[in-house]
């Protein structure tokens, strides 16, 4: 198997810490030496490993702000 590179080229926020201390953070990745793309994922306190996560082209991210903006208008409890 191809071993997978990447490179965080911007830090966007963390969005959530749990106990063991990964954070489940928004940053511009670029996977391969590719263009960045978003990505959302937790990583380790070291940023040497990772879950699964999901990226997003920049088109992609458009459409899934306008759907977010979308439902929290709507104020759904949960």
């Amino acid at each position: 198997m191809a071993e997978i590179t990447y490179e965080i080229t911007e830090e966007l926020g963390v969005l959530s810490e749990n106990s063991r201390g990964w954070t489940k953070e928004l940053n511009m990745v670029s996977w391969n030496n590719a263009e960045p793309k978003f990505d959302i994922r937790e990583w380790d306190p070291d940023r040497k490993r990772m879950s699964k996560g999901i990226t997003l082209t920049w088109d992609e991210a458009e459409i899934l702000n306008e759907l977010l903006t979308e439902a929290l208008s709507k104020d759904i409890p949960f």
